[in-house]
Protein backbone atom coordinates (compact mmCIF):
# COMPACT_ATOMS: atom_id res chain seq x y z
CA UNK A 1 0.00 0.00 0.00
CA UNK A 2 0.98 3.49 -0.57
CA UNK A 3 3.36 5.83 2.00
CA UNK A 4 0.04 7.87 1.70
CA UNK A 5 -1.22 7.33 5.71
CA UNK A 6 2.31 7.39 7.36
CA UNK A 7 2.75 10.97 5.45
CA UNK A 8 -0.83 11.96 6.79
CA UNK A 9 0.32 10.97 10.35
CA UNK A 10 3.49 12.96 10.09
CA UNK A 11 1.64 16.37 8.74
CA UNK A 12 -1.71 16.17 10.38
CA UNK A 13 -1.84 13.66 13.38
CA UNK A 14 -4.76 15.19 14.62
CA UNK A 15 -6.93 14.10 11.49
CA UNK A 16 -4.90 11.13 11.05
CA UNK A 17 -6.14 9.83 14.65
CA UNK A 18 -9.57 10.85 14.44
CA UNK A 19 -9.55 9.14 11.12
CA UNK A 20 -8.35 5.92 12.74
CA UNK A 21 -10.81 5.92 15.43
CA UNK A 22 -13.29 6.39 13.04
CA UNK A 23 -12.16 3.53 11.27
CA UNK A 24 -12.40 1.10 14.44
CA UNK A 25 -15.66 2.26 15.48
CA UNK A 26 -17.48 1.40 11.75
CA UNK A 27 -15.38 -1.56 11.15
CA UNK A 28 -16.39 -3.64 14.85
CA UNK A 29 -19.22 -5.73 15.24
CA UNK A 30 -22.25 -4.31 15.73
CA UNK A 31 -25.71 -5.02 14.61
CA UNK A 32 -24.00 -5.93 11.10
CA UNK A 33 -20.74 -8.01 11.30
CA UNK A 34 -17.70 -7.28 10.62
CA UNK A 35 -17.49 -9.23 7.42
CA UNK A 36 -20.62 -7.73 6.28
CA UNK A 37 -19.15 -4.39 6.62
CA UNK A 38 -16.38 -5.09 4.79
CA UNK A 39 -18.78 -7.04 1.73
CA UNK A 40 -19.95 -3.63 1.78
CA UNK A 41 -17.06 -1.51 2.00
CA UNK A 42 -15.67 -3.87 -1.16
CA UNK A 43 -19.08 -2.99 -3.11
CA UNK A 44 -18.42 0.63 -2.73
CA UNK A 45 -14.50 0.45 -3.44
CA UNK A 46 -15.43 -1.38 -6.59
CA UNK A 47 -18.43 1.58 -7.87
CA UNK A 48 -15.75 4.97 -6.80
CA UNK A 49 -13.17 2.77 -8.34
CA UNK A 50 -10.24 2.54 -6.05
CA UNK A 51 -7.86 0.30 -6.76
CA UNK A 52 -5.99 0.14 -2.96
CA UNK A 53 -9.76 -0.22 -0.99
CA UNK A 54 -10.81 -2.92 -3.35
CA UNK A 55 -7.36 -4.56 -2.39
CA UNK A 56 -7.32 -3.23 1.43
CA UNK A 57 -11.15 -4.63 2.11
CA UNK A 58 -11.55 -7.75 0.01
CA UNK A 59 -8.49 -8.79 1.92
CA UNK A 60 -9.99 -8.05 5.47
CA UNK A 61 -13.34 -9.30 3.85
CA UNK A 62 -11.50 -12.56 3.87
CA UNK A 63 -9.88 -12.55 7.02
CA UNK A 64 -13.48 -11.79 8.51
CA UNK A 65 -14.23 -15.25 6.97
CA UNK A 66 -15.65 -13.97 3.70
CA UNK A 67 -15.66 -16.64 0.94
CA UNK A 68 -14.28 -15.32 -2.59
CA UNK A 69 -17.80 -16.30 -3.63
CA UNK A 70 -19.54 -13.49 -1.39
CA UNK A 71 -16.85 -10.89 -2.16
CA UNK A 72 -17.44 -11.34 -5.84
CA UNK A 73 -20.93 -10.97 -5.19
CA UNK A 74 -20.51 -8.29 -3.38
CA UNK A 75 -18.76 -6.14 -6.32
CA UNK A 76 -22.19 -7.25 -8.90
CA UNK A 77 -23.79 -4.77 -6.35
CA UNK A 78 -21.62 -2.11 -7.86
CA UNK A 79 -21.81 -3.50 -11.35
CA UNK A 80 -25.75 -2.51 -10.86
CA UNK A 81 -25.35 0.71 -9.19
CA UNK A 82 -22.08 1.66 -11.48
CA UNK A 83 -22.50 0.24 -14.75
CA UNK A 84 -20.28 -0.30 -16.84
CA UNK A 85 -17.33 1.30 -15.65
CA UNK A 86 -17.11 -1.32 -13.05
CA UNK A 87 -16.36 -4.15 -14.69
CA UNK A 88 -12.57 -3.58 -15.06
CA UNK A 89 -12.56 -3.04 -11.07
CA UNK A 90 -14.10 -6.66 -10.64
CA UNK A 91 -11.94 -7.97 -12.53
CA UNK A 92 -9.09 -6.83 -10.76
CA UNK A 93 -10.89 -7.64 -7.69
CA UNK A 94 -11.19 -11.71 -9.40
CA UNK A 95 -6.83 -11.40 -10.11
CA UNK A 96 -6.48 -10.35 -6.60
CA UNK A 97 -8.58 -13.07 -4.94
CA UNK A 98 -7.07 -15.67 -7.85
CA UNK A 99 -3.64 -15.13 -6.16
Amino acid sequence: MSKGPEKISLKIPDVAKAFSELHTAVFSDGRLSVKEKELIAVGISVAIRCSPCIKYHASKALDAGAKKEEIIEAATVALLMRGGPAIPYIEELIEFLER
